[in-house]
């Protein structure tokens, strides 16, 4: 934590006015002066620098950035950091720390409530604990946020408190931060927030739901995900259902899938439908990934095919590697054949080998080494000859090995100039049937709310 505040120190104060004190560089100051000093250079300063600054801290949000409901910078500027615990701070600058967030100055709070949720202390959890009480709703709200960043379980009584407090930010930020410490009791109010008047109460209220692992809430996120006018509250809806892995969810999904206005609902309902076993979904994730207008919607169907492992549906899974527009569902598409592994290679995905998209070879020949189909050889020594791309021939050689190339062929390769096709081929003479490094192309990861 001090290397980054001195860090993060020097910025702020140049760009805020804020001079440091004589005799510092911004690079030399004791943990009590980074803290005094860091919070006078926040005062005014930019936006995006704060926002950095804060990032730098280093704790997150569910998903790998920050998804508090209400900040105190605005949401969108608070992009989140790897998150590890850091040096402890003294016990009169946690205090400290404590007192800063009652300024009317939203830097200085972001700051020091990010500094504050890195501290495993007493101190703090009970500072925050009181501050949830003040007339202030602001400073209630910003309490309840550092309590679902640090995450101490004797926060649980005094946020099941505030689940009703007048203030949609310190109601959406308590029942978020439940959902962070994962206290069952939360459950019942955070379902009956799902019907609160403030949309950034039902997202929180959704997204906590989602990982308070409790199967009564189902119904209710399923009136959300068909109802709700807002698309980011269904969003989350969806997201949860598909962390609950929600069989009894699947056909509401699917309804969505189908016909919400808005492409972040059906991608997210896409994730949640491979996120779920349930076997009658292929057909709605199959009709999307052919059929739907956005590319994200249309590469997430393909994704949640390939985790349904149908292989009846590499038909039409192959059938995207000729018609697609999109190369990153082509893409996708060439990865899913190889996870669905189908027992012969459809046509598009041997033709996919001679595309202009070096990533697309790539996946096309390590689905090709997973299906292990004969019939391919032909297409991939012509695509081994004319191949460039280092990764694409590694993949090349692997499925020509597993798809049953004979050895005289393999040892033609040894003539090669690059020693690491010559390498796969004697691996391959030898009997060896991987080759190392292992291509395994991946999709994108999955969404998050």
């Amino acid at each position: 934590m001090l290397r980054i505040a001195r860090i993060t120190l020097t910025a702020l104060a140049t760009l805020s006015g804020a001079a440091p004190r004589a005799g510092h560089t911004g690079m030399m100051l004791t943990a009590a002066e980074d803290v005094h000093e860091l919070l006078a250079a926040a005062h005014g300063a930019p936006v995006a620098l704060c926002a950095l600054a804060a990032r730098a801290v280093g704790n997150f949000g569910w998903g790998a950035w920050t998804d508090a409901p209400a900040t105190p910078l605005p949401r969108r500027e608070t992009p989140g950091a790897r998150r590890e615990r850091r040096e402890d701070l003294p016990v009169e600058d946690q205090r400290f720390l404590l007192d800063s967030l009652s300024t009317s100055d939203a830097c200085v709070r972001e700051l020091a409530i990010r500094l504050l949720a890195t501290q495993e202390s007493d101190v703090v959890a009970a500072g925050l604990e009181q501050r949830l009480t003040a007339s202030d709703s602001s400073l209630r709200a910003v309490a309840a946020l550092g309590l679902g960043l640090s995450e101490p379980k004797s926060a649980v009584d005094p946020l099941l408190h505030v689940v009703r407090d007048p203030a949609a930010g310190t109601r959406a930020n308590a029942i978020w931060a439940l959902g962070r410490i994962g206290d069952g009791r939360a459950v019942r109010p955070a379902t009956t927030a799902l019907s609160d008047g403030s949309p950034l109460v039902r997202t929180a209220a959704a997204g906590a739901l989602g990982h308070l692992d409790s199967t009564s809430a189902i119904p209710a996120l399923v009136r959300i995900l068909r109802d709700d006018p807002v698309a980011n509250v269904r969003r989350t809806a969806a997201w949860a259902l598909g962390q609950l892995e929600a069989k009894q969810a699947a056909e509401g999904l699917a309804a969505s899938l189908r016909s919400d206005k808005d492409p972040a609902v059906r991608e997210m309902s896409a994730w949640a439908l491979g996120n779920i076993d349930d076997p009658t979904s292929g057909t709605a994730l199959l009709t999307a990934a052919k059929g739907d207008s956005d590319d994200a919607v249309r590469e997430m169907a393909v994704w949640a095919v390939a985790e349904h492992g149908d292989n009846a549906m590499a038909d039409g899974v192959g059938q995207l590697l000729s018609t697609e527009r999109s190369p990153k569902v082509r893409r996708t598409a060439a990865w899913a054949l190889g996870q669905l592994g189908p027992r012969s290679a459809p046509k598009g995905l041997i033709d996919a080998l001679g595309d202009n998209d070096a990533d697309l070879r790539l996946r096309s020949a390590w689905a090709l080494s997973e299906i292990g189909d004969g019939t391919a050889i032909p297409a991939l020594r012509t695509a081994l000859s004319k191949e460039q791309d280092a990764k694409a021939r590694k993949a090349e050689i692997r499925a020509l090995i597993h798809s049953g190339e004979r050895a005289e062929q393999l040892t033609a390769l040894l003539e090669s100039k690059d020693p690491e096709v010559r390498e796969a081929a004697i691996r391959g003479i030898a009997g060896h049937r991987g080759v190392d490094p292992w291509p395994w192309p991946q999709p994108r990861p999955r969404p998050f709310p």
